[in-house]
């Protein structure tokens, strides 16, 4: 397909792959204008030559990150929750059709977007999952623990602080 210049109307979506990311860019007509497969270093140079445009992508873990460095270059970036997206698939799933997809659904003035994130909120996201982990798997532990102290016939209430009261008595045995 040839490529037409693309005007400052345009609207980009971009499917964002492990290793590849599919483009489709739509005019203002939403005729596509764009069509190209890149690998991941190639999209932020790609981009970086075209005139400034709408760029929309589904909001996933690597689009905070493009999504910055694509405003740095003057482009309007903008994320879209997945489910709002499959509504304008028109086949089977790939990387041109979610594109595709992404990009007609930009083009809609009542989509809902999601914010991008900034390095700091993604690190407190970060720490808030690892410690919510954390305390999963500490409650895991001492649910085991009450079990196996249960299979011998010591029943102990629920929660750490009795665990931790009973613990001396139980070893001291």
């Amino acid at each position: 397909m040839p490529e037409a210049p693309l005007q400052h109307d345009a609207t980009v979506g971009i499917d964002i792959g492990k290793n590849s990311f599919h483009l489709i860019g739509l005019d203002a007509r939403g005729a596509t204008v764009l069509r190209q497969k890149l690998s991941r270093g190639q999209v932020e140079e790609r981009l970086a030559n075209m005139p400034a445009c709408l760029i929309g992508m589904e909001a996933c873990v690597g689009s905070h990150h493009l999504s910055r460095q694509l405003l740095a270059l003057g482009h309007d970036v903008k994320l879209i929750p997945a489910q709002f997206v499959k509504p304008f698939r028109k086949s089977h799933k790939n990387g041109f059709r979610d594109a595709e997809a992404i990009a007609e659904a930009f083009q809609r003035p009542t989509m809902r977007v999601v914010p991008i994130k900034t390095v700091e909120q993604l690190e407190l996201q970060a720490l808030h999952r690892v410690r919510a982990q954390l305390v999963r798997q500490r409650t895991a532990v001492i649910n085991q623990i009450r079990t196996f102290l249960l299979e011998r016939g010591i029943a102990v209430r629920q929660g750490l602080r009795f665990l931790r009261q009973a613990l001396p008595d139980i070893l001291a045995k």
